[in-house]
């Protein structure tokens, strides 16, 4: 079984909306505005980028980075990594032509279909509607989070506001930051 993996900047509070500056979203761009930049601090997306085998993104996300995404050398590995992207909306003319190969998966049943299929971990970027019901179906199996020292009060959260039995997380590594980053990585216990 492949491990699924929940990546994300994350506020104090939670909030992972538009930390790259996406707009729409009156603190858009908080990761690189309001914190000092502290090179270290970002080594795990690096190292994410050589470990994953694959990328699984929400509709919203994959219309946010696929534009931008594909050029950038920072995202260069993603590139030639099979992508899917969850979502009822969108057709194959949907998809961008130069990010490699991509497949629209329709339902929760589809993402823990591809997670029984053999090879290493999926990772998934921003995608916080995604992340909502991936960890309440208990499809995530590990969250990597860059915790930001900030309040951001609203925007959209990683984390469900579902009523539902407490899920328990092991902390397997975490390390503070000059800057106040914190990187914070959780196995979801079963």
């Amino acid at each position: 079984m492949r491990t699924l993996i929940s990546t994300a900047f994350i506020s104090l509070d939670g909030v992972v909306e538009a930390p790259g500056g996406e707009s729409g979203y009156r603190n858009a761009g908080w990761t690189f505005k309001d914190v000092e930049f502290v090179p270290e601090a970002y080594a795990l997306k690096g190292q994410e980028q050589q470990e994953a085998t694959a990328m699984l993104l929400g509709r919203v996300s994959y219309q946010a980075f696929s534009p931008v995404w594909p050029d950038m050398a920072d995202f260069a590995d993603y590139k030639v990594m099979p992508k899917y992207v969850v979502s009822t909306t969108l057709t194959e003319g949907d998809l961008v032509t130069d990010w490699g190969e991509t497949t629209i998966l329709r339902s929760l049943d589809e993402v823990a279909a591809l997670k029984e299929t053999e090879g290493g971990p999926i990772i998934v970027h921003g995608s916080a509607e995604l992340n909502h019901s991936l960890s309440d179906a208990g499809l995530i199996d590990r969250y990597h989070l860059l915790v930001f020292p900030l309040l951001l009060g609203a925007g959209k959260r990683l984390f469900s506001a579902t009523d539902k039995d407490a899920q328990k997380l092991k902390l397997v590594e975490h390390e503070a930051y000059a800057n106040g980053l914190q990187k914070q990585i959780f196995d979801v216990v079963r």
